[in-house]
């Protein structure tokens, strides 16, 4: 799979990359944006294509396409852009491991590149990559950049959960709200890429409109970790939770498949209960349901983030969904 900087290809995002052309060439280009929506449907490949744009300059006949023969695409691609900043969770040195958060020290270096003068005279573009990482300084810090941008600074929040960053954050950005793909472009996408893939159904039916879920899913054991997902969803007795847990272990990258595919099928219960105004799962608040959610991605990013058990965090996460249950 191409990594985002590097992609010329945007799929199924035409009114956005239209807003952002448009933005562009009206002179009256805002100087924050809010790029929402599911993990795996192109924020980030959108981001880096508008990126190259302004880093390249419009061209005669609008749009936001860069061809990857320019010199601009290659050091974006490359990462060695003089004026492009990107912000993501870092590697912890200690554990090799990428942190549960994005850090103060991450963002507090958004506000000293922006105030440096650009390399090659033209705007500087930061990305955050999982704004919503953000812990509560390093939003503050970043609050701080966008109170006061510099002239001709762009910057760029990738969010896959807006609701957990700052009001006043969200408040000073420009929304743009990517919605899942169509699942007819995810099949052919998948196809593309994946020839040989049997369920295909199967994958498209569990992607949810994100291309990169179901290229992780068809990659792995993503159909065998969704049963297994549905089946702790009920609520499983600790005998059957260490048996559980062990499959998961065994299967290609179980445990973030499995974490991902829990949370995603909950999602959908509450949600479901939601709009129809019902009582959650089990008759429970529906509150304690959306705890009980991000509880789950607390430990499942606590855990990605540093050194902890995955067996330990599998256990821990049914107990949470039997105790509720």
């Amino acid at each position: 799979m191409i990594p985002p900087r590097a992609n010329p290809d945007l799929f199924g995002h035409q009114q956005a990359e239209a807003a952002l052309a448009a933005a562009m060439t009206s002179g009256r280009l805002h100087h924050a944006w809010l790029i929402t929506g599911p993990e795996g449907i192109g924020k980030a490949t959108l981001a880096y294509r508008f990126a190259r744009r302004l880093l390249a300059g419009p061209p005669a006949g609008g749009g936001l396409a860069l061809d990857p023969s320019h010199p601009v695409f290659h050091r974006v691609a490359a990462g060695s852009h003089a004026d492009l900043l990107t912000v993501e969770r870092a590697v912890d040195e200690k554990t090799r491991r990428r942190r549960a958060e994005i850090v103060v020290e991450d963002t507090r270096a958004v506000g000293a590149f922006l105030h440096l003068t650009a390399a090659e005279g033209g705007w500087r573009v930061v990305i955050v990559d999982g704004a919503d990482a953000m812990n509560r300084n390093a939003a503050n810090a970043l609050l701080k950049v966008l109170e006061e941008p510099p002239p001709r600074a762009i910057l760029l929040l990738l969010a896959t959960s807006p609701g957990r960053l700052l009001a006043t954050i969200r408040s000073r950005c420009r929304r743009l709200a990517l919605e899942p793909l169509a699942d007819a472009l995810v099949e052919r996408l998948l196809r593309q890429a994946m020839p040989e893939l049997e369920d295909v159904a199967g994958v498209i039916a569990l992607a949810r409109g994100s291309i990169g879920r179901a290229l992780a899913l068809a990659q792995g054991a993503g159909l065998a970790c969704a049963r297994l997902a549905d089946e702790a969803l009920e609520g499983v007795a600790p005998a059957r939770a260490f048996a559980l847990a062990d499959e998961v272990l065994r299967l290609e990258d179980g445990y973030g498949l499995f974490m991902t595919l829990l949370r995603l099928r909950l999602a959908e219960r509450i949600a479901a209960r939601g709009r129809n105004g019902e009582a959650g799962p089990r008759g429970q608040p529906l509150a304690a349901w959306v705890e009980l959610w991000q509880g789950l991605g607390a430990l499942q990013a606590a855990t990605e983030g540093v050194n902890l058990e995955p067996r330990q965090a599998l256990l821990e996460a049914m107990a949470r969904v039997l105790a509720l249950a």
